[in-house]
């Protein structure tokens, strides 16, 4: 007797990312609304989100990933000080760590590897060619883009000097 095995057709990545943001996105509003914050709420301190895409970010990467989508315009508040202690108090680090389907979910989405070679590609690009103004004003007169050693520096020419020297 002969089976015949039907392959199921296999979901392709954006589906399966899709997939991911939308679970992501039910528990991460699962735990601002236990935070007492509302995604798209009307009170200062709630979340007015621009795009779901962050739930998985702030998952995946914890406060970096918070951070950094707050800072590439996924999301906004109007008072950030009292939304950030409210997400302090409410402690939602350890909640995603205390239950097993949460872990489970970000492990899940990591593996996908969101980040894709192409858009590490556009960021680093989009990094290195801001032009020199930026480094000038952040950077010492060498322009020195690394680490600094503070030992004896009062500022960041003393502290360049000072690594230079030691390396």
């Amino acid at each position: 007797m002969q089976v015949n095995a039907t392959r199921l057709p296999r979901p392709s990545r954006n589906t399966l990312l899709r997939s991911v943001d939308a679970q992501s996105e039910q528990i991460m509003v699962r735990l601002f609304e236990d935070a007492d914050i509302r995604v798209d709420g009307a009170r200062p301190h709630d979340m007015q989100v621009h795009d779901r895409r962050l739930y998985t970010r702030i998952l995946t990467n914890g406060l970096l990933g918070f951070g950094e989508s707050y800072m590439d315009g996924q999301w906004d508040c109007d008072a950030l000080d009292d939304l950030t202690v409210k997400l302090l108090r409410a402690e939602i680090d350890k909640k995603v760590r205390a239950n097993w389907s949460n872990v489970f979910h970000v492990l899940r989405a990591k593996t996908l590897n969101l980040q894709a070679t192409e858009r590490a590609f556009e960021i680093a690009e989009h990094h290195y060619d801001l032009g020199n103004d930026i480094y000038q004003a952040m950077l010492d007169p060498r322009m020195i883009y690394s680490c600094a050693y503070w030992r004896e520096a009062n500022n960041l020419e003393e502290a360049q000097t000072a690594k230079l020297d030691l390396v």
